[in-house]
């Protein structure tokens, strides 16, 4: 995934595109939660609203802080404890290439 998914929103409404960034920001910052687990947390949630490029994405993204295949995993099992089997298919679509 080297592009940009938001690169419309970039070119067509830059002041959407800075208050997303900002947001980003705010919640990644480099305090309190170690940063594997805020992006664990984040593809979590993304497997739960079934967003398969956010759960790739935010995977690798997870590993690259730190974060194991295996916490990756528990991650998964958490989500599916919670949401449910839908989010076990979206997972496991987004990291049969990662894993």
């Amino acid at each position: 995934m080297t592009e940009n998914p938001l690169q419309v929103i970039v070119d067509q409404d830059p002041q959407l595109f800075a208050l997303l960034e900002n947001t980003h920001e705010l919640a990644f910052v480099e305090e309190g939660i170690p940063l594997k687990y805020k992006l664990l947390l984040a593809m979590s949630l993304d497997a739960a609203n079934g967003a398969i490029n956010g759960v790739k994405f935010l995977a690798v993204q997870a590993m690259q802080a730190g974060a194991t295949k295996e916490e990756v995993m528990q991650a998964i099992r958490i989500t599916q404890y919670i949401f449910g089997v839908g989010s076990v298919y979206t997972a496991s679509e987004a990291l049969k290439d990662i894993l």
